[in-house]
């Protein structure tokens, strides 16, 4: 039987009773997509799947999709080794307020975390729920945002946002950087509404976002930082004490994520995969 632990009054819960080694029933599959619909961020522990078990959790919310700036596997594309080795220093993948990808046509509905290795302490994981966020907006900024367009571009894949050279992460994670193309403007809706719960949330990425439709980045500068910091208020927001075995499943159009880079000389080691969820063009359509 299938028991929800909320982790906070936003956003995360922990799921019980289930045992993902096992196959997954339509019910079952229902019952995992209403409470990530839900809660936005879910957690199962002790699971200790492999990889094509993993696969198949991540079909339960949507066909899988490749990556296109982070390479996956040699031997599987749809498979990232999420990893940072002992000896090395540096930043973090995933260390700044994001949600995935969001300057591509159609960003990527979520992902699926399975933890295989992970430090003594340190390395917990952030997610701020964009529902809560849009539901506290203040007045002015929530008459900015709704039925306005956000400009998104992939500013450290690309040429013009590049960061130095000396400041980007290095290590086994390959990233695809200097892409002109990633330098294009890209317009979704600031404001979604979920197709499903008919909640509405921010959609306006810390990373790509430059600029709002309508408005100079020098203009749009002075809101998207109050934005910024309206969005990761720790009222919105669980943090993830990781266990090995643990998998974590997030909605990426109603989240923003964050890595905690705190475990020097200790070995992290996640698999992730992620699936195209619902369109975006659906949200589209439930926010006219």
């Amino acid at each position: 039987m299938l028991i929800e632990r909320p982790l906070t009054g936003t956003i995360g819960a922990e799921i019980e009773g289930v045992d993902l080694k096992q196959p997954i029933s339509s019910d079952l599959a229902g019952e995992l997509r209403d409470a990530l619909d839900r809660r936005l961020v879910v957690f199962f522990r002790d699971q200790f799947i492999d990889v094509a078990q993993q696969k198949v959790l991540t079909r339960v919310f949507g066909p899988l999709a490749r990556s296109t700036y982070i390479e996956g596997m040699p031997d599987d594309p749809f498979v990232i080794r999420v990893i940072k080795e002992a000896y090395e220093g540096g930043g973090v993948f995933g260390g700044d307020w994001h949600s995935d990808l969001s300057f591509l046509e159609q960003p990527p509905g979520g992902s699926v975390l399975n933890a295989v290795e992970v430090p003594p302490y340190g390395g917990d994981t952030l997610w701020a729920s964009q529902v809560a966020a849009y539901e506290a907006l203040p007045p002015d900024l929530r008459t900015v945002l709704d039925g306005r367009d956000a400009v998104h571009v992939g500013k450290p894949h690309g040429v013009k946002w590049a960061p130095p050279m000396e400041t980007r992460m290095t290590g086994a994670i390959r990233i695809v950087r200097d892409d002109p193309t990633a330098d294009e403007e890209r317009s979704h809706p600031a404001v979604l509404t979920h197709p499903v719960t008919g909640r509405r949330s921010v959609y306006v990425n810390p990373i790509y976002v430059t600029r709002l439709d309508g408005m100079t980045e020098e203009e749009s500068r002075p809101l998207l930082d109050r934005l910024r910091i309206h969005c990761i208020r720790p009222e919105f927001f669980c943090r993830f004490r990781w266990t090995a075995g643990t998998v974590a499943v997030w909605d990426n159009y109603s989240t923003l994520h964050y890595a905690v880079n705190d475990y020097a000389g200790f070995r992290r080691l996640m698999m992730r995969t992620t699936f195209s969820g619902r369109a975006i063009a659906e949200w589209r359509r439930a926010t006219s």
